[in-house]
């Protein structure tokens, strides 16, 4: 059943995206509360990505509506959407670290570039968001000497800097064995708790979004072709939806 509280952090209407006569997108509507956490699933190449892309207008949509806290995105100006941005944190599927620059420097990258922060308090709230992760005993180290579960762990308290009211994940776990996964899944679930943010995370990790979601969403052929909890999800008699589950319950 589909979210339609009227505190929606993100609410989406109509979304259309097409790359040539490829529908990717093909009406999306989808709407997260403040402090819920929905995964999106599907498979690859179905749109999940390009959707976070266009949450965060690194993309434009060809139709529908996106507002974000209250700001409908598409019409904005670079400014105003700026200003929106700061509101959402992203990470990225590679973490997207900056190889010259040390884990402390990563993370404090936004805060020098959009706060006007001492290099003091700058400090602190590094070492803060770096335990948040428990990644504070590797500061000087470069991204090159860190493992792939741990750059993810960085990126994400790089995620956090500006104190967003949403986070967006992009194949969090992807990549990862399956202990750094578990272990990155329960990170989310405790950010969640500790900072109470809106989160749609994409991932085709079906047992790891059960363990953090409060509600998964399942594209295919350009629409949300299920919409529930897993439980829910597994009874669908869709037999794409059945299928999709069942091998990722396994």
């Amino acid at each position: 059943m589909t979210n339609q509280t009227n505190d929606s952090l993100i609410a989406i209407k109509g979304l259309r995206k097409a790359f040539g006569k490829q529908k990717v997108l093909d009406g999306i509507n989808l709407q997260v509360a403040k402090g819920e956490t929905v995964a999106v699933l599907g498979r690859s190449g179905g749109g999940k990505s390009v959707l976070l892309k266009l949450l965060i207008r690194l993309q434009t949509p060809d139709s529908g509506s996106i507002r974000i806290a209250g700001e409908e995105i598409t019409r904005l100006e670079e400014k105003q959407l700026n200003d929106v941005r700061k509101k959402i944190g992203f990470l990225f599927q590679q973490a997207a670290l900056y190889d010259s620059l040390t884990v402390e420097e990563n993370v404090a990258f936004p805060l020098r570039r959009h706060t006007n922060q001492s290099a003091a308090e700058q400090k602190d709230r590094v070492h803060e968001l770096l335990a948040d992760v428990e990644m504070d005993q590797d500061l000087e180290k470069l991204p090159s000497q860190i493992s792939g579960g741990m750059q993810k762990r960085v990126g994400l308290a790089r995620a956090l800097a500006l104190d967003p009211e949403i986070l967006l994940f992009d194949e969090p776990t992807a990549g990862l064995d399956p202990i750094t996964a578990t272990e990155i899944g329960n990170l989310i679930l405790e950010l969640k708790k500790k900072r109470h943010l809106s989160a749609i995370v994409v991932t085709h990790d079906v047992q790891g979004a059960k363990a953090y979601s409060d509600r998964m969403v399942l594209l295919h052929n350009g629409t949300i072709q299920a919409e529930g909890s897993l439980a829910e999800l597994q009874r669908s008699e869709d037999g794409f939806v059945a299928q999709f589950v069942g091998y990722g319950s396994k």
